[in-house]
């Protein structure tokens, strides 16, 4: 499925899935949308099955869970084989997300979250042993986010 295959139903669906897609039901999502909780059952499969929904994931506090230190680490890969070095910086414990970047430095940003100064210690001496080179490490205070709603707006046109 691409983007020219959804229409501003499925993309009412996608936003009320990000505002909170744990406690709001197709139900709940037929009331804001001119549809039945049906047709929302039925879109939200397809979507999951074309790949634009890949999963539901958490929002986890890390500090509340114990984990209080979030180092983000900006770091330069070789462009022939980032996807690999991505899946290698994924499989270091503690490391929680990698951003990967179109550029040629500074192209692998992980997210690594940990309890103790030691244990970042680890991750960083882990991270070191691979194929990258840290130009950056920073602790993270906090990520602050919001549900994408400009999905009715034409591609590529910005304000």
């Amino acid at each position: 499925m691409i983007a020219d295959g959804l229409d501003e139903i499925d993309y009412g669906i996608l936003h009320l899935l990000q505002q909170n897609a744990r406690e709001t039901t197709p139900v709940d999502m037929a009331d804001r949308l001119p549809v039945t909780d049906t047709t929302v059952r039925n879109r939200i499969e397809k979507l999951e099955e074309h790949g634009v929904i890949e999963g539901y994931v958490p929002i986890i506090d890390y500090e509340k869970a114990g984990f209080p230190l979030r180092l983000q680490f900006s770091c330069t890969a070789p462009s022939q084989n980032r996807g690999e070095i991505v899946d290698r910086l994924l499989e270091v414990p503690n490391v929680v997300a990698v951003d990967e970047m179109l550029s040629a430095r500074e192209n692998v940003r992980p997210l690594a979250v940990a309890s103790n100064p030691e244990a970042i210690n680890e991750v960083t001496t882990r991270i070191d042993g691979l194929p990258v080179t840290v130009e950056r490490e920073r602790l993270l205070r906090r990520r602050h986010s919001r549900p994408f709603d400009r999905f009715t707006e034409p591609v590529g046109k910005d304000e």
